[in-house]
């Protein structure tokens, strides 16, 4: 698709970023989940005061893809300290790639995913590292697709459940 363009968000974009939020995590996953742990999750997970605190986080960045003038997905990186897990300064890590359903194989993923290693090569990292649903076989598909491989496991939380994310990286540096 052409006239996409990714772009760079900010605090002045919170409420774009909570409705793309929402919106793409519902589409996601609300056919595999229960109604209230994905009430709880949305309402927790894209709140106002949360989504500031990570716009505000120097050590994350956001970006949308747009198409226009709307923000069709979003890419979340997080590099030191603010990893959810591996805390390495040498790594980046995508925590979230989402695309609105209707975008969905109109290579709008690998737009931002390409984003998302132009930053890492930004930033010296040596890899590239995140956590896909292991129920995701969309994603999984994506990512090993783009190189990474499977390295670990880890818990999310969703409501009161708990689902294992496969952990995957890609090295950057020979």
């Amino acid at each position: 698709m052409e006239n996409i363009r990714i772009m760079k968000a900010d605090l002045q974009d919170v409420e774009k970023l909570q409705k793309i939020g929402k919106e793409t995590f519902f589409e996601t996953f609300s056919e595999s989940n229960s109604d209230e742990n994905m009430q709880k999750y949305l309402i927790e997970g894209f709140s106002i005061e949360k989504l500031t605190t990570e716009l505000t986080d120097t050590n994350a960045e956001f970006y949308f893809a747009v198409f226009d003038e709307e923000v069709i997905g979003y890419l979340k990186l997080n590099f030191g300290d603010s990893q959810t897990e591996l805390k390495d300064n040498k790594a980046l890590e995508i925590e979230r790639i989402y695309v609105s359903k209707e975008f969905h194989g109109k290579n709008i993923g690998q737009l931002l995913y390409d984003k998302a290693i132009e930053v890492a090569n930004q930033k010296n990292a040596d890899y590239v590292w995140l956590g896909v649903w292991e129920e995701n076989p969309r994603a999984i598909s994506f990512y090993k697709k783009n190189g990474f491989v499977e390295f670990d496991k880890h818990i999310f939380r969703l409501g009161d459940e708990e689902q294992t994310d496969i952990m995957m990286k890609l090295n950057l540096k020979g």
